[in-house]
């Protein structure tokens, strides 16, 4: 008898073990969505200083969520840095650096994409059961290898490139298409109703799959590459600052509806929300987009150019109302879903790091980050480590001082700055820090050996996808 109370007395401890163990097995992973805006400027939001943009949304998400401080994308200007958040390896690792012609970006008919073998974090969250769409601007390949249903998305609605592509007098690109799958189901594409219905084709997804893990990837084609953003008519005109005010408004209406959703469907505790730009505001005159307080425009190297807004949301998981400056960058997107998922990382190299200690305010936390490398096309320009930058090529876009010989020249070989500090990049520190300079220049070398520069081919480069006789998107034809 007393053998036999002790073990019923023992049990419900060993119960509860079990049953924790049991829990923990069959938890449910997070669900993931993943918003990038196109070309809007580090100072456009109400977080991150805009006092002419109404984002009461983007408020809201940066009081119950991290703001990222320091984030930068992997380049200035569109498909080099769409690929990195993708793949989680700098733009030259991939071979996306450069379009066939040796332009900056993809354009329509290219025969190049990202490659069919590379890795995506789609394909990484999709072996672990998750159901995955993109909707939106994708511009990393427009023939069908490269779309996103044959680079882990289940579906895809959306602009297979920038919203200013579009035919034109001697340039014989076709009608700015509207994908649905692989199938051009509008052309032309009304491009003011472009951020409202990627919002419904989000909801409609988010309600459809809210009893299943889910990876949700929204790179909206607003503010745009045009000098005239569009927006639909509930926010045309409606903004104080014109056609990108408008458009930036439109884009938090619609991270506040996405939010609303997964607060409605009971979901939001299960779901990392990640929002962020692909790269900064480019220059216009006059001025539309603003990254205040940071230097310089996109598609440079300059901060304004690479550092962008971010904010990242997970109640109960991510500390309200925190601020991380410590270097983050989209390429650590992949890795960082991929752990939290618990999936196995691509088996071939990749330069984004587990950045989730930081998110998560860890205490102690640091940037896994030694050096970041900025590149302009196919050229190593700058390199960061700490609060330092580096310039290792003329590059930026003014702002460097007297350092500078002109001010379209940018920053100048050889120039140093504290980029927390000085983020407008206007003082010249290199003379002080000679040391600080030698050890910079030594992570440019190994960017150099690793990634390439110019001309220089790098070990760990890897082929750009490629198919022949490449063809024009049309209306109501599978892509081929």
């Amino acid at each position: 008898m007393r053998t036999r109370h002790l073990i019923f007395r023992g049990l419900p401890q060993w119960l509860g073990v079990a049953l924790a163990i049991l829990a923990s097995a069959t938890a449910r992973p997070p669900n993931f969505v993943v918003l990038l805006c196109d070309n809007l400027g580090y100072g456009d939001i109400g977080p991150f200083g805009s006092t002419v943009h109404r984002t009461p949304n983007l408020d809201r998400m940066a009081q119950e969520g991290v703001k990222l401080t320091h984030l930068y994308s992997a380049s200035g200007v569109c498909t080099p840095s769409r690929a990195a958040l993708m793949t989680g390896c700098y733009p030259r690792r991939v071979n996306l650096h450069l379009n066939a012609r040796g332009g900056a970006v993809l354009q329509p008919i290219e025969p190049i994409g990202l490659h069919p073998a590379e890795t995506t974090v789609a394909e990484v969250l999709k072996l672990c059961g998750y159901r995955t769409m993109a909707i939106g601007k994708w511009h990393l390949g427009d023939q069908a290898p490269f779309l996103p249903t044959r680079q882990g998305f289940d579906a895809y609605v959306g602009v297979p490139y920038s919203d200013d592509m579009t035919a034109r007098p001697g340039q014989p690109w076709p009608e700015l298409p509207l994908l649905r799958g692989e199938t051009v189901v509008e052309a032309p594409v009304d491009r003011n109703e472009l951020t409202r219905r990627e919002t419904e084709e989000a909801i409609r997804f988010i309600t459809e799959h809210r009893d299943h893990p889910f990876f949700l990837f929204v790179p909206h084609a607003m503010p745009g590459s045009t000098t005239a953003p569009f927006a639909s008519a509930a926010f045309r005109g409606k903004s104080r600052h014109g056609a990108w005010g408008d458009a930036v408004e439109e884009l938090d209406w619609s991270v506040g509806e996405i939010l609303r959703t997964l607060r409605t469907l009971g979901i939001d505790e299960q779901t990392l929300v990640f929002w962020t730009s692909d790269n900064g505001a480019p220059r216009r005159q006059p001025p539309q987009g603003s990254n205040a307080p940071l230097g310089g425009w996109g598609y440079t190297t300059a901060e304004g150019g690479m550092r962008v807004p971010g904010i990242v949301r997970w109640p109960g998981k991510v500390p309200a109302g925190a601020v991380c400056s410590e270097l983050v960058t989209l390429m650590d997107v992949l890795p960082t879903l991929a752990a939290l998922a618990d999936a196995p990382l691509p088996t071939v190299p990749i330069d984004g790091k587990n950045v989730w200690p930081l998110l998560a305010g860890t205490p102690g936390a640091l940037s896994p980050h030694e050096a970041f490398y900025y590149y302009h096309l196919g050229q190593l320009q700058a390199v960061r480590s700490g609060r330092w930058k580096l310039y290792v090529a003329a590059g930026g876009s003014g702002g460097a001082g007297k350092a500078s010989t002109a001010k379209q020249a940018g920053a100048p070989a050889g120039a140093l700055f504290d980029v927390v500090e000085d983020p407008r990049e206007t003082r010249d520190v290199s003379s002080r820090h000679p040391e600080t300079v030698a050890r910079l220049r030594q992570y440019a070398a190994m960017a150099r050996e690793e990634l390439g520069d110019g001309e220089r081919a790098g070990r760990g480069q890897r082929p750009v996808g490629r198919v022949e006789q490449p063809q024009p998107l049309r209306l109501g034809q599978p892509s081929r």
